[in-house]
This record gives C-alpha cells, sequence and structure tokens, in this order.
C-alpha cells in the first residue's frame, strides 16, 4: 500500500469509527508500593484528542503494565511491581457499557518484578516477564477471565558487559509473533531475544527453540519489540544503547537489517523505552528517557525492505516516557511521562509522522502503560 493510498483508507476508517464506536484509554500507574485506585479509565474522543474520565480501579498496587483480552472484556496487569519479594499478575473484568473495572482474581508471577505481559489469540493463556527474577511464566486463564496459577515457569541464564544492568538475565517484554506461533522474549541482562515455540492445545504452551534465539550486541539491552502490521519485519528498542534494531522475520527467525541510533545526541549513558508503529505501518515511534532528552523519536519505514529513516525528534514534554500508545485510527499519540505525573496527547500527521501537542494533557501520578482499544457501541 503507498501512502497516497494508506492515507485515504485510514480517513475513511477514522469516519467510520467516529459513528458507531468509542476508545477507551487505559493507564497502569506505579502507586508508590501501596494500595491505591492503580487504573484508571478514560474515553478518547478520536476527533479532538480529548480524554474524559470514566473510572479508576481500588487496592491495586503498583499495576505497571495492562494488556487488553482480545475480546476487550478482560485487563490483565502487572501488580505488587519493584517490591522485594513479591510480584502477581491480576485480572480484571472491563464493563464497555457501564465502564467499571472488576477486579477478578490475581496469582503470584513467579518472581520478582513483573514487567510485560500478553494474552494467546483466544485468551487461553496470559504470559508474563519477570524483570528481576529473569523469568517468564504462564497461566491458563477460566472462563470468566481470571487466571489459574502459573503452569510454566522459565526461569533465565546469562549476563553482559554493562556490569551494573546486566549482571543477570532480565526479561523485559513477551511478545507474540503475528500468526501466535512464537514468543519472543527480549532480554535485556544477556544481550539475547530468546524464541519460543507457542502450542495453545498444551498445558505447557511454551518449547524453547535455542536454534532460533537471537544474540544481540554486546551492552545493547534489548527491551520492547514489535511486529510491523503487515510485513515480516520486527524492531527492538535497544535500552542501553540508545539503538532501534530492525529486522526480517521468517518462522521464528530474526535476520538483523539494521540498526539505527534513536536518541537526538551522543550520550554517556542510554535510557530507551517504548516502541511502536503506526497503524498504517509507515512510521516508528520509540521514546528516549533521561532529563537531558525525554523524546519520542520518529522513522519513516521503507515498504519496500522495512528498513528505518529518521524523520525527527518530538519533545514529550515531560520526564521519562516510559510508555505511549497510537490510538487505532491513527490521528493520535499519548505519551506517559512517568516523573512528571502527566498524558500529553499529539496530533499524528499522516502523511510525514510529525506530531503536535494537542489541548489536551491528563495529570497522572506515575504513569507507566497505556493502552487503547475500540468498543462498538
Amino acid at each position: 500500500m503507498n501512502k497516497t493510498l494508506a492515507f485515504l483508507f485510514f480517513a475513511l476508517v477514522n469516519f467510520a469509527f467516529s459513528q458507531s464506536t468509542k476508545t477507551v484509554l487505559f493507564v497502569g500507574t506505579f502507586t508508590g508500593d501501596k494500595p491505591d485506585s492503580g487504573i484508571y479509565i478514560y474515553e478518547f474522543n478520536a476527533s479532538t484528542g480529548n480524554l474524559t474520565p470514566v473510572s479508576h480501579g481500588s487496592n491495586i498496587t503498583n499495576p505497571s503494565f495492562l494488556t487488553i483480552s482480545p475480546n476487550g472484556n478482560y485487563i490483565y496487569a502487572c501488580t505488587d511491581t519493584k517490591m522485594p519479594d513479591a510480584g502477581s499478575v491480576s485480572a480484571f473484568r472491563f464493563d464497555s457499557i457501564s465502564g467499571s473495572l472488576t477486579f477478578l482474581n490475581k496469582q503470584p508471577s513467579g518472581g520478582e518484578n513483573p514487567v510485560y505481559v500478553t494474552t494467546s489469540k483466544n485468551n487461553e493463556f496470559v504470559i508474563n516477564a519477570n524483570y528481576t527474577a529473569g523469568s517468564v511464566s504462564v497461566f491458563s486463564t477460566n472462563t470468566d477471565g481470571s487466571l489459574n496459577p502459573f503452569s510454566q515457569l522459565i526461569p533465565f541464564k546469562g549476563s553482559s558487559i554493562n556490569t551494573r544492568r546486566q549482571e543477570k538475565a532480565h526479561i523485559h517484554a513477551t511478545v507474540f509473533s503475528p500468526d501466535f506461533n512464537y514468543l519472543f522474549f527480549p532480554d535485556l541482562g544477556s544481550d539475547k531475544i530468546h524464541v519460543f515455540e507457542f502450542d495453545p492445545t498444551k498445558k505447557q504452551p511454551l518449547k524453547a527453540s535455542e536454534q532460533l534465539d537471537f544474540v544481540a550486541i554486546p551492552g545493547s539491552g534489548p527491551r520492547h519489540f514489535t511486529f510491523h502490521p503487515t510485513k515480516p519485519v520486527a524492531y527492538c528498542m535497544e535500552e542501553l544503547s540508545g539503538m532501534v534494531s530492525a529486522f526480517q522475520v521468517e518462522n521464528g527467525k530474526l535476520d538483523s537489517i539494521q540498526r539505527i541510533f534513536s536518541y537526538s545526541k551522543l550520550q554517556e549513558d542510554y535510557n530507551s523505552a517504548d516502541i511502536h508503529i503506526s497503524p498504517d505501518g509507515l512510521f516508528l515511534y520509540a521514546s528516549n528517557r533521561w532529563d537531558h532528552e525525554n523524546t519520542l523519536s520518529i522513522f519513516s519505514i521503507d515498504q519496500r525492505n522495512g528498513t528505518l529513516t529518521l524523520v525527527g525528534h518530538q519533545s514529550t514534554l515531560g520526564d521519562n516516557p516510559r510508555n505511549f500508545v497510537i490510538d487505532p485510527t491513527g490521528n493520535f499519540l499519548i505519551v506517559a511521562n512517568q516523573v512528571s505525573n502527566n498524558l500529553i496527547v499529539f496530533k499524528r500527521d499522516l502523511k510525514t509522522g510529525l506530531l503536535t501537542k494537542t489541548q489536551t494533557e491528563i495529570t497522572v501520578k506515575n504513569p507507566s502503560c497505556l493502552q487503547m482499544r475500540i468498543y462498538g457501541q
């Protein structure tokens, strides 16, 4: 799809969405290691970029990362994160009509500091990454969306050259391939991207495929990982190098095609965070943290081979952009600045990928994760 056709297609899609649907934003936060509201829910106006408060959770501790079930009825959260000798995964039911969030249950995560959860295609399983413990845990779900105790716990070993940050394995994400046949686990600690086969018919659905594991550049620190919506290409945000890596992907095998610098200037240390692709597949965005940076880098994606070209940088107008989300229409991007306690809504130019601040800014204490979904009315 060329850029002109993509622009027209998404303009038509946007109009259809605005006539019959509503878009909901879910915000996960750090609560200061004590129970609090934790999860905040807003209705998002896909025409103006405005956010309207709907509801929030209660008695939740550090729900730092969220994921939405495929049918939109359930929210799964990493909870009790960054707490010593703790860590859990919690399940909630979301009523899209009333906007209410109901706690279902929670299970021990199998290790300290769970940081990323995802669901299988039909919500049979929830897969969690424990950062501090360096492990992955797998939970089967019940028909009501609640979680069973983990049925599989996979520990990882390894280290790398950054002795302060890479003293052991640190799994930072659990990402399915588009066909749901493989799971990719970026390991910041050992500079690897582990690849596992996935079989939802088995109680323990993950099977190691060490021949598929990708060994990254020493000291790069793979963090977040994403796939192109239509092409066999994937991208990894390297936290410790400030680089974005691009890969061709075939049957779970990663073939490196490019590494490109994400920051606006060279620094002594880097602290890259999140990475997402626009719905039309034309642009990639990455968030770059530290007080003297705090930007989103904007890259155009070559539609022939998936390589990236830097378009520019946009200040996140806050401190520590840990996470961001592009709304399903592609018209807006919302960034969560964790330290400055604010969400900033930017308007996206669909042709250039560049961002312009809107009038919408929301105060949320320690926002750490944003997820969006369209619900039918």
